[in-house]
């Protein structure tokens, strides 16, 4: 492994997990200054849970003014161009996630070269495929990437692959930044300084998936869940914000990626009788709802994650899923950033981690050019730095045009605030909270603002 320089201390590795998630809010319209809501556990009825009503205008909140006239040209420019590869799911148990985070991407490297690029020259992406935990995708995509001397990588979206390439990436001295990994085993990872994230630590979702069910009146709860980092973490903090508010898991089943057969565990979980059930998967709940249904378990007591949370109009008969309920960390999409995003993809259906991969862009891409070079090592330096203490801006001509200006900048983009712990996790975020429609698609609810 190359000897790296000391990129920025990471004393604090976890600090920001230990001292717990403070849960502000409900918020509706994406406002910024959510109001206060309790979280206790209602008494679940004959009737069974109820969730409270969807707060009205979610999703068509307005975003921060951004700068329409010239971009100074940089002062500063570099010999090698800012080059970026792409880590993202095209095949697997995750290809939905694949098209809304790499229209992000491409929606931010486009407004950058239409702005003169990054240190005077256009930034260069090359996608690959990150594929699943049950290949061997990942790794040869990385080895690509890093043979065409990437300074940075976006991806992976599965925690578990990111496993399997993080070492791999940061070892070369290139920035590994995912747009959706909420595994907090990264937190306090080797990683010299080089992996970052815009998409929480799942002790948030937790937080705000448990915390929410209580709410609707469940007093218990049944879980499957998917076996590897990203499910049992993710378990473990909707166990405990459950439990903590006065709950209890009365079932929790666990099945392998690959599996096919999930009779066993769902027959586990109904025979619990819970009020409200968890599924922490990820595509395999195509085969585990027909499951659910088929033996009289109401949509409505369905509870799905970031994982699954997918539109399944074309998988269900219409109305297999109205009424269920899932968590999606990030603000809701505003209006005007799908408009953008359809004339990237026009085939784009779900918008899922495509505001954390522009944000993930842009970021890499302000922190180059403060930091006057292409290198991975140098531009992970400057990420905290263009996201806290300065000038809000929230796209990357008016970041910069403030940069190249001499002043600081603090950049909030599309998946909400950006701040970032000496680890690289964000330190604040929302979740979004959607239902289901009776075409298995679904519709933005309400918002969950929380800090780590």
């Amino acid at each position: 492994m190359t000897s790296l320089p000391q990129v920025a201390p990471r004393i604090a590795k976890l600090t920001a997990l230990s001292i717990g998630v403070a849960l502000l809010a409900t918020a509706c319209g994406g406002t910024s200054t959510p109001t206060s809501t309790g979280t206790g556990t209602a008494s679940a009825n004959a009737a069974g849970i109820a969730c409270p009503a969807p707060s009205a205008g979610a999703g068509a909140g307005t975003t921060a003014a951004t700068n329409t006239g010239p971009v100074p040209a940089s002062a500063t420019t570099t010999d090698t161009a800012l080059k970026i590869g792409s880590l993202l799911p095209t095949t697997g148990s995750l290809a939905f996630l694949g098209p809304p985070e790499i229209a992000g991407v491409n929606l931010g490297i486009k407004e950058i070269n239409d702005a003169g690029g990054v240190l005077g020259k256009p930034v260069e992406v090359i996608h690959r495929d990150s594929g699943d935990t049950k290949t061997d995708i990942a790794t040869q995509s990385t080895t690509a990437l890093l043979g065409q001397g990437v300074g940075a990588i976006i991806g992976a979206a599965s925690s578990g692959v990111s496993k399997t390439v993080i070492n791999q990436i940061t070892g070369a001295g290139v920035i590994q930044f995912s747009p959706a990994n909420t595994s907090p085993d990264f937190t306090d990872w080797d990683d010299k300084g080089l992996y970052w994230r815009t998409a929480p630590s799942d002790v948030l979702q937790g937080k705000v998936l448990g915390n929410y069910m209580a709410t609707c009146g469940a007093q218990t709860v049944g879980m499957i869940v998917l076996n590897d980092a990203y499910g049992t973490g993710l378990a473990k903090n909707v166990k405990s914000a459950f439990e903590a508010a006065g709950g209890k898991v009365v079932a929790e089943e666990l099945f392998n990626e690959g599996d096919s057969q999930f009779s066993s565990q769902v027959d586990k979980v109904i025979a619990a009788k819970p009020d409200a059930i968890a599924l922490i998967t990820f595509d395999q709940a195509k085969s585990i709802v027909p499951l659910m249904t088929g033996k009289g378990v109401k949509p409505t007591q369905l509870f799905l994650v970031d994982g699954n949370m997918s539109d399944y109009s074309k998988d269900f008969q219409a109305g297999t899923l109205k009424g269920a309920q899932g968590t999606i960390p990030g603000t809701f999409a505003k209006d005007d950033f799908k408009k953008k995003l359809l004339a990237i993809d026009p085939a784009l259906k779900d918008y899922s981690y495509a505001g954390e991969s522009y944000d993930a862009v842009n970021l890499i891409a302000l922190a180059s050019e403060a930091a006057k070079s292409t290198k991975g090592t140098d531009i992970a330096t400057q990420l905290k730095a263009v996201s806290e203490s300065g000038e809000k801006c929230s796209d990357f001509p008016s970041c910069v045009t403030l940069l190249r200006n001499g002043k600081d900048i603090d950049y909030d983009g599309q998946s909400g605030p950006v701040t970032f712990s000496e680890a690289g996790d964000p330190t604040e975020a929302y979740v979004g909270i959607y239902e289901f429609q009776d075409d298995n698609t679904y519709k933005a609810s309400k918002e969950e603002f929380g800090k780590l």
